[in-house]
């Protein structure tokens, strides 16, 4: 017990001595406070991207899915390279903009794009919404994998409150630039204390051989899809595999990522080092096939990593593999409360309540924002009960909607504000109809509701900018100009002749 109490001691100490340090790097502006001044390197950019694109979501429901579901997981593997390859593709174009006209946030580029101050609001609306379920998985996920590595001894209210208070502290004092020094020891931690938990979880079995021949000759149902309960085919592959990559890369804590980075250079091997980084799954394979033989019939599968360890790993060991756990769900919480305080203060406090705030004004509400929001997701961590897997994708679907007029923002010249309006407004409902509605809530061939409102969304869009020609011209100028400076100095292939 004491072992584990230290551990969690020094998982609460050290983010907090770093926010610290990063403090005394800090130029006080909101600029440094959001995005470190446009001026993040190449070590923090990889660290602080691949641990707020990897959470709870992925330490805890990773396993439990390999555990119900069989192999439908093993789309992570699919949907790193297609991250990694939009935070090239797409993150680089976003950043070129965001740094050519000073844009923070989504809703500055969109909504300066499409000139239309309804759509900046239904952008700001969108991450909002769909952030803070997220962040209520973070908090759920790190609060319980604290009470397990104590024993017991710090229930789950009380770890959840550690655990954004915590977090709120040192993103206060250090803004962006403490998220991602801290999010290097969380993204090691994470990374190699999910290959480890898998491999010494297997060893109880005999080895990952041993492991799946035992697997193949009694469960063999949880190697091949539809899965064992049937509902997990390939279906559902693809919708993982589309959802969860571009759902987590349009939530607000990427669009400060993007923001953030020093050159343009650095995107170029993002693609590589992320679906590098997919190894680490490899571990919630060998955890959760192992959960099947070793912990048959859990009533809650997002527990079977903490059971196994607790049953079958020294209990200093066991703390230390769930302090990684609770990394990852703390390295994505950071990044989401620092980027809903973003939207709070920049979106709808300077935009609409007071542009003329001082920067000490901006910083202020920044700090305020990020303990109310926090208050929000504790609340909702201890009242509203969820499977992560579940609440997971259905935010990551909400978000996944504004790869529509981004993709258009920074590619079409056609592109029509009220496209951009009606097909995110009825993909939006599209999600929450398929999701929560009962009498919709079965999706169509299998596919899930995310996936059909990217399709109804890109329709629409599509369809009404055809039709419809925009007037401003001179904004749409603007854009053509800058994408062909874009394509000069990094894809001269593509420049005009």
């Amino acid at each position: 017990m004491t072992a584990g109490l230290l551990i969690i001691a020094a998982f609460m100490i050290i983010p907090l001595l770093v926010g610290f340090l990063a403090a005394n790097k800090s130029t006080n502006t909101s600029e440094d406070f959001f995005i470190q001044g446009r001026g993040m390197g190449s070590i923090a950019v990889f660290f602080t991207v691949s641990a707020t694109w990897w959470s709870a979501f992925a330490f805890l429901g990773s396993n439990a899915t390999f555990y119900v579901h069989g192999p439908v997981y093993l789309t992570a593997l699919a949907w790193n390279l297609l991250f990694g390859y939009m935070y090239f593709s797409v993150g680089k174009r976003v950043w070129f903009l965001g740094k050519k006209f000073n844009y923070i946030t989504a809703s500055d580029l969109l909504g300066d794009f499409y000139n239309n101050e309804v759509l900046r609001i239904i952008v700001a609306g969108i991450m909002l919404i769909f952030t803070i379920p997220y962040l209520q998985i973070q908090l759920m996920g790190g609060a319980y994998l604290i009470e397990i590595a104590s024993g017991g001894l710090i229930p789950f209210w009380l770890s959840a409150f550690l655990f954004y208070l915590v977090i709120v502290i040192y993103v206060w004092v250090g803004g962006i630039r403490a998220v991602a020094w801290t999010d290097i020891i969380y993204g090691a931690l994470l990374f190699f204390g999910m290959i480890f938990a898998g491999f010494y979880i297997a060893q109880k079995l005999g080895g990952p051989v041993a492991m799946f021949g035992q697997l193949i000759s009694e469960h063999s149902s949880h190697l091949t899809m539809p899965g064992p309960l049937g509902s997990m085919g390939y279906s559902m592959w693809f919708s993982l595999f589309v959802i969860t990559a571009i759902g987590a890369f349009m939530g607000p804590q990427i669009w400060l990522r993007m923001y953030s980075v020093k050159s343009g250079q650095l995107f170029n091997l993002m693609p590589f080092l992320l679906g590098l980084a997919a190894i680490a799954y490899i571990g919630s394979v060998l955890t959760g096939y192992s959960g099947v033989i070793l912990e048959p019939g859990l009533e809650n599968p997002d527990h079977i990593l903490p059971i196994m360890l607790t049953k079958h790993a020294p209990f200093a060991l066991a703390s230390l593999i769930l302090a990684a756990g609770a990394a990852a769900a703390m390295s994505t919480a950071n990044s989401q409360i620092h980027a809903v305080s973003t939207i709070v203060t920049l979106d709808i406090y300077q935009r609409y309540m007071n542009p003329k705030a001082s920067q000490q004004s901006i910083m202020k509400v920044g700090r305020w924002s990020l303990v109310l929001f926090s208050l929000i997701a504790y609340f909702m961590a201890l009242v509203v009960p969820g499977v992560l897997i579940t609440i997971g994708i259905a935010a990551l679907a909400g978000t996944a909607q504004l790869i529509v007029p981004t993709i258009g923002a920074i590619s079409w010249k056609k592109s029509h504000p009220t496209a951009a309006i009606w097909g995110l407004s009825v993909g939006v409902l599209t999600v929450v109809a398929l999701t929560f509605i009962p009498a919709f809530t079965s999706a169509p061939f299998g596919f899930h509701a995310g996936v059909w409102a990217l399709l109804v969304n890109v329709i629409i869009f599509v369809s009404l900018s055809l039709l419809l020609k925009r007037k401003d011209t001179d904004v749409v100028n603007r854009f053509v100009e800058a994408r062909n400076t874009y394509n000069a100095e990094y894809h001269p292939e593509a420049a005009p002749k």
